[in-house]
């Protein structure tokens, strides 16, 4: 697999830490160096061990992984999505509804539900034996700078005076967008 490829894998791979990181960017409103540290980081660490991972389960799993990873990605953002819906609908004061999604478990769940897709990848890369180290360091530099960008994006969108305070609600429902996305790709509504 040549560098051209690994690159677009990253970049596909990528997506869901982007849009995720716009919807987290819209959340927190001001960014400071740790809550940018904390989110690419994470996100770049999980999309590069999720194949790393994938790559060393190598094809006896497959099956059994390919069958629930989008529902497992689909719960953890419908879980912390739901979860800020209900905190925009609360009477809470603004400042008590944004939580840091760059903390905790909110964070545990956001690393993990947006690199699951990456643990196929690693498995697919095993069963046509693609040395997966190179590709393992592309894959999360690309995620850590995607979601960068996605968070300097959201930050500047909740700024705007129109869309500030109906942040946390577009925030939820992005990754509640995102995981049925996840769902419809895999084929789980094409029964309907």
């Amino acid at each position: 697999m040549g560098i051209t490829k690994i690159f677009l894998v990253a970049v596909a791979l990528a997506m869901d830490a982007f849009a995720v990181s716009i919807a987290a960017g819209v959340s927190l409103k001001t960014l400071n160096a740790g809550r940018r540290f904390r989110l690419s980081w994470h996100f770049g660490l999980f999309q590069a061990l999720m194949p790393l991972i994938g790559w060393y389960l190598g094809s006896s799993v497959h099956s059994l992984i390919e069958r629930f990873d989008h529902w497992i990605a689909f719960g953890l953002l419908a879980l912390v999505g739901v979860h800020m819906i209900r905190d925009f609908f609360s009477n809470s004061a603004p400042e008590e509804m944004t939580k840091d999604p760059t903390r905790g478990l909110t964070l545990l769940f956001l690393s993990i539900s947006t690199s699951i897709d990456a643990l196929a990848v690693g498995i697919s890369m095993s069963m046509v034996g693609i040395t997966i180290f190179f590709p393992v360091v592309v894959i999360g530099l690309v995620a850590m700078f995607f979601t960068l960008i996605g968070l300097e994006i959201g930050a500047r969108m909740s700024r705007n005076s129109r869309i500030s305070p109906f942040a946390q609600l577009m925030g939820g429902a992005i990754l509640l967008a995102i995981g049925v996305s996840i769902l419809y790709e895999h084929g789980v509504f094409n029964g309907f």
